[in-house]
This record gives structure tokens, sequence and C-alpha cells, in this order.
């Protein structure tokens, strides 16, 4: 039987690369993008079998409307990836309360939403799995980037508090906190000053020597194990856990 998945933030970097991995493995997706899932050179369109929706998961009716069309679309969901995000990289002090309020839109009550709208489906399938993206800010940060890195642990606190709540409907809940993964918002975070000067490979290569592996993730090493975690083959004695995917980093004393 095929397996349906959502994926929201599914036009670029991870969600794209989640995209293509659950595809190719033979399950449906449903994409959920505020940008149109555009074709890049020598990439594949959306998947032909699968439902690309355009919408905007920081808003409310637009979450309401995702669901609707995917109810429309299948009876039941075998997983749930929330992805999408939106980063403010500057001090503290100079956040504003409206860009405070837009990334706990985009990152935090997007997986409150996405999941409660999406719970009858995945209790329909009898055996589902919510992959909530956190990321590596959740423990340990660094400067100009509060309010991505408050909603990112917010997302881990909610993860333990689904897994409790969904574990008699048999739905497992499970954060990925990635560490530094190649995107278009890494690229665009690298002004931050917290790795160094330079042009963009400058700045790249200052913050893959930061980790233990000496690199930068790559979209589709962090979509693999997204995939582990979404398929119950693969992670069904696992729920309420937090699998961090960052090369190490974490792992080294920031005194060395």
């Amino acid at each position: 039987m095929t397996k349906t998945i959502l994926i929201t933030g599914a036009a670029g970097g991870i969600g794209r690369a989640a995209v293509s991995l659950f595809a190719q493995n033979g399950w449906r997706v449903i994409g959920v993008d505020r940008n149109p899932f555009a074709a890049l050179s020598g990439a594949e369109g959306f998947p032909q079998n699968g439902l690309f929706i355009q919408a905007d998961v920081a808003r409310p009716e637009d979450m309401q409307s995702i669901f609707e069309r995917a109810h429309a679309f299948t009876d039941s969901l075998d997983a749930l990836v929330n992805n999408a995000a939106l980063q403010v990289a500057k001090p503290l002090v100079e956040t504003t309360v409206e860009e405070w309020d837009a990334v706990m839109a985009a990152n935090l009550r997007s997986v409150f939403l996405g999941v409660k709208l999406a719970y009858p489906l995945l209790k329909a399938q009898g055996g589902a799995a919510v992959v909530n993206v956190s990321s590596v800010h959740a423990v340990q940060t660094s400067a100009n980037i509060a309010a991505y890195a408050a909603s990112k642990g917010g997302i881990l606190a909610l993860t333990r508090a689904m897994a409790i709540e969904f574990a008699p409907d048999q739905v497992r809940v499970n954060a990925i906190l990635p560490g530094a993964v190649d995107t278009p918002m890494l690229r665009a975070g690298l002004d931050r000053g917290h790795v160094g000067h330079g042009d963009m490979q400058e700045r790249l290569d200052n913050l893959a020597r930061k980790t233990v592996n000496g690199r930068v993730g790559q979209p589709t090493e962090i979509a693999h194990a997204i995939y582990f975690l979404a398929d119950n083959e693969q992670s069904s004695f696992m729920t309420g856990q937090a699998l961090v995917v960052d090369g190490g980093a974490t792992a080294r004393l920031s005194t060395e």
C-alpha cells in the first residue's frame, strides 16, 4: 500500500530534498511552501502523483485551507514533517515585536496548528509519525539569532508533549536537530558575524571547520534522517526524542 506524507517548507533546502527522497521510495507527497516549487537546473519537478500547495504556514487561514485540500487528496497520512521555518538574524535588542511574532508564527505556531489539523488523518492511519524539524539552536546557540533559537527550543518541548498525548493513538512524534546545512537559509544568515568575514565560500569553509567532520552538511543527509524517523518500519520504538545531525558540532567543548 502506498504511503502518504505531508512536508512543509517543501520548495527548497531540506524540504525539497525530503520531497525527492520520499518520492523515490514510493511515497505520495503533499508539499507545502509559500514559494512556488520552481524548476531548478538539473532537478526534477514536483512528483506527478503528489500534490503541491502554495500557502503560508504562518497564516492560520492558510493552514486550514492546506488541510482541507489534504483531506480531499487522501483519507489518511502516514507521516507529517513540519519543516517550514523563518529566521531573523539580528541582535535581540534590535528585534522588533513584529519580527519576533513572525518567527514564532512560522516556526512554532505552524507546528501546533499543523499537527492539530493533521491529527484526524494521522490517527486514521493507525500507526503514523510526526517529524518536527528543530535545530541545534534549541540546545546550543550563537549571537544574533535569539528569536529563531527560542522557536526551535519550543519545538523541542512541544515534540515531547505531543509524543505523550498521541501515543494512545499510535502516532509517534520525534524531532530532528540539524546543525549547519548548506541551504538558502544558512547562506542568508551567514552575515551574523560569528563565522568570520570574507565571501560566501570563505564563510562556509570557516563554519565547516567548527564541526568535527570538518564540513557543512547537505540537505539530502538531513532528508535521510527525516526518512528514518518518519518510517514506522525503521523507527517504530522511537517517540518523544531529539535526533541531532550536526557533524559532531555539539560534541566538542567550546573551550577547545
